[in-house]
């Protein structure tokens, strides 16, 4: 079954062994950037360097709508034959929103509500990014529905790190 999986990066290299994604994407910040796992292909880890917030004054490296032009294209490059692993530091905000931008674009418009809840049941621990939701949101033209589904989420369980989570692609 075609799935994503969203790991904190202490899951990593588990994650990696465990499941055998055949594409990879990392959002640390700058400064905590990896290089590709030995033995993975460098074509096929996308490798996003922003930092975890949400007002683009607070740091030096906000998510832009650049980044998620590149996680769009990415994904897209993906045929879903095997998993497609997304991971930050925590598995928690980055790494959830790319989740739920690539299920939103894969998945198809107004399901964006009924995603975030599957999401919310998948991972009670998820708290997508919200600027990186809106870069996608105007990216795809969902004219605000991606940031309205993050409120019908209700709040996260708060944690410190999230845990290995696998979204399938169809029925949610």
């Amino acid at each position: 079954m075609p799935r994503l999986l969203v790991a904190p990066l202490s899951s990593l290299s588990d994650a990696l062994s465990a499941h055998d994604p055949s594409h990879l994407v990392s959002l640390l910040s700058p400064e905590h950037m990896i290089a590709t796992p030995d033995g993975f292909p460098a074509a096929r880890h996308l490798r996003l360097a922003v930092n975890d917030i949400v007002d683009p004054a607070a740091g030096t490296a906000p998510p832009a709508r650049k980044h998620v032009d590149e996680l769009i294209a990415f994904s897209r490059s993906w045929n879903a034959s095997r998993p497609l692993l997304i991971h930050c530091w925590a598995g928690i905000s980055r790494s959830m929103a790319s989740a739920f931008i690539i299920l939103c674009d894969r998945i198809g418009p107004n399901r964006e509500i009924e995603i975030a809840r599957a999401m919310r049941q998948r991972a009670p621990h998820a708290q997508p990014n919200r600027l990186l939701v809106a870069h996608a949101d105007d990216t795809l033209e969902r004219g605000g529905k991606m940031i309205a589904a993050l409120n019908a989420m209700g709040p996260p369980l708060l944690v410190e790190e999230g845990v290995t989570t696998s979204f399938p692609l169809v029925g949610l």
